[in-house]
């Protein structure tokens, strides 16, 4: 009965919140029909963040294209796929590329002697018979400019500047040519004011003007109708000034008044100014902020517009907005307490996953049922993943895991590693054991290898295996470490004081007490995943493993009555502090060995 009740998440907040919107969304729209038809034309801040950032784009795929010109040139002379010494052949080939160009004004292909091959477009966007200027011509327009450039082996922009055989002002992208780190000659690519101007001639509106101004001196670099007075560049002048733009209203943007450009959503690192035309008619100049341009001269670009565009639906929307804001406010709170609802138990799932991400299984707690069917199967699905992993996490070490997920890893691939691996065994487990049943003997086991892992843990070491009352751990991996014998010996000195703090209760209890071998040895292994692909094990291999063991066992000759006894190796004993005592026991051949081996006694 219970189950019928419960509904789905999807149709729910579908309907539920689809309803609020809808609702709000119609009285809304009521409001500004009511108010007046003109408030759904409220996109002026938009508009002009759309006419700037097409102005902008339009600009760096022009200027952007005059650079790859000149790379691409530069490079195809200095691999031979042009010829230098051929001015036909690069003549060709620079007919082609100013012919894909439009906004480019003329290209040069200049040797290292000064010889030249310049192509021209003429005014009706046709392409000249190409130039072919020797070197001994001085009175070329550009040959100060090779010759100026012959050092130069990096491309760059020239600034604005004015060539009088041309009349008109110019910028000029220049490539050098070189082979084998010398100089072999210069690709130049020009771009007129005129072309430049043509460009903010396709972007402006009837409504929006845009252009390009030095924010410095204000001069002009680029407008619509700047055509009409190029005719007072000259080599003093190589731009407009302000004063002689043919536009009336921009010419008074010195004396305009600037104005937050937030208030009419207009994009905020622009400058946003506000002024009158000569029929006391408001507009805004909006600017970019300044930035040096691709010709090293600062330059921003900007537009002049109606300020009818932004304002005149302000006050209407503000009155639909006020309505539409209250309305909104009914619908969300409505929304917020069903959101609360749903969300609930989704936050216990996430703080949940969270924990099992962290492996911390037992602070987790199952999550409660929900009468909605999806959460409810959630909350399903979720408690009986727990379960199931706090069951593996039984049979995998999860300190290993954490360091694995630590590092990034989700596999570890077998790697060589400088290692320190440490063997543990209880001496005569066989003499204790006997009397004891099955039970008894596992609760032994387990609380021994209990006392021995925690010092394990505590040190950051790895528990490999469990064999029998036995035990292997190492570390220096998965984790690097700088000496891994240090953390490994003081787990074995925690070992030895743990087993003994452990024996004093035994004895109290009228227990035999616990003798314990700890074998330790450093040395390169290899470490990583290890076992078929259906069942691996991150585990280390190598000899240092047998001489570890070796190591323990060789406890049964040295002090076979030892309540504890630490064997190490030499080279263990070596990089231990101060405060681990040491006691030499002298040269030992292990078994499977052929070389002895210095052995050492940690006394604890």
């Amino acid at each position: 009965m219970a189950l019928n009740r419960r509904i789905h998440i999807t149709p729910t907040l579908t309907t539920v919140i689809g309803a609020f919107v809808f609702v709000t969304a119609a009285l809304v729209l009521l409001v500004q029909a009511a108010t007046s038809e003109s408030v759904v034309r409220h996109l002026g801040g938009s508009l002009i963040d759309l006419g700037m950032e097409s102005l902008e784009q339009a600009f760096a795929a022009q200027v952007q294209a005059v650079e790859e010109a000149g790379d691409f040139t530069a490079s195809a002379l200095t691999t031979g796929s042009i010829l230098m010494d051929q001015p036909q052949e690069v003549a060709d080939y620079l007919f082609g590329a100013l012919s894909a160009m439009e906004h480019v004004s003329f290209v040069i292909v200049a040797d290292e002697n000064g010889n030249f091959v310049q192509i021209d477009r003429g005014r009706g966007d046709g392409i000249l018979v190409p130039q072919f200027v020797p070197v001994t011509d001085k009175t070329h327009a550009l040959a100060y400019l090779i010759t100026a450039s012959t050092g130069r082996t990096e491309a760059f922009w020239t600034g604005p500047e004015y060539y009088p055989q041309r009349q008109h002002t110019y910028i000029v992208h220049v490539t050098p040519v070189l082979k084998g780190g010398q100089h072999k000659g210069l690709v130049l690519v020009a771009m007129s004011m005129e072309r430049l101007s043509e460009i903010t001639s396709e972007i402006s509106t009837d409504l929006v003007r845009v252009f390009m101004i030095n924010p410095q001196s204000h001069d002009l670099i680029a407008h619509p109708a700047l055509s009409q007075v190029f005719h007072k560049l000259s080599p003093a002048k190589p731009l407009i000034s302000l004063d002689e733009v043919p536009d009336a209203f921009l010419k008074t943007l010195r004396s305009t008044e600037p104005v937050d450009p937030s208030d009419y959503g207009i994009h905020p690192g622009h400058e946003l100014r506000s002024g009158y035309d000569a029929d006391r008619n408001k507009r805004f100049i909006v600017l970019q902020a300044a930035s040096e341009g691709p010709t090293g001269l600062p330059m921003s670009i900007g537009a002049h517009f109606p300020a009818s565009i932004v304002e005149q639906p302000l006050e209407q929307l503000t009155n639909a907005i006020l309505i539409g804001v209250a309305l909104l406010g009914l619908s969300l709170v409505g929304a917020g307490l069903l959101a609360h609802r749903i969300g609930l138990p989704i936050r216990r799932a996430a703080t949940g996953a969270r924990a099992v991400a962290d492996l911390e299984l037992d602070s987790v707690q199952a999550l409660p049922g929900s009468f909605v069917r999806e959460l409810d199967d959630l909350a399903s699905g979720f408690n009986s993943m727990l379960s199931g992993l706090k069951a593996f996490s039984r049979y995998v070490p999860k300190t290993l895991v954490r360091k694995l997920l630590r590092e990034g890893r989700a596999d570890a691939p077998p790697e060589e590693r400088e290692v320190a691996v440490l063997f543990t065994d209880i001496a005569g487990f066989t003499a204790i054991s006997e009397g004891m049943s099955a039970t008894e003997t596992a609760a032994f086991v387990n609380h021994h290898l209990s006392l021995l892992g925690a010092e394990i843990t505590r040190q950051g070491g790895t528990i490999d295996k469990y064999i029998g009352d036995s035990l292997m751990a190492f570390w220096g991996a998965p984790e690097r470490l700088d000496n891994p014998a240090e953390p490994a010996a003081r787990a074995a000195v925690g070992m030895a004081r743990a087993i003994r703090a452990d024996n004093h209760a035994r004895t109290a209890r009228g227990e035999a007490p616990v003798r314990i071998r700890i074998g330790l040895h450093l040395g390169p292994l290899v470490v990583g995943d290890i076992g078929a692909p259906e069942r691996v094990n991150y585990t280390v291999i190598g000899d240092t493993v047998n001489a570890a063991s070796r190591l323990e066992s060789l406890g049964k000759e040295i002090d076979p009555e030892a309540e504890v006894i630490i064997l190490v190796s030499e080279d263990v004993g070596r990089k231990l502090a101060e405060d681990l005592g040491q006691e030499h026991m002298g040269a030992y051949r292990l078994a499977g060995r052929v070389e002895p081996v210095d052995v050492v006694r940690l006394v604890v």
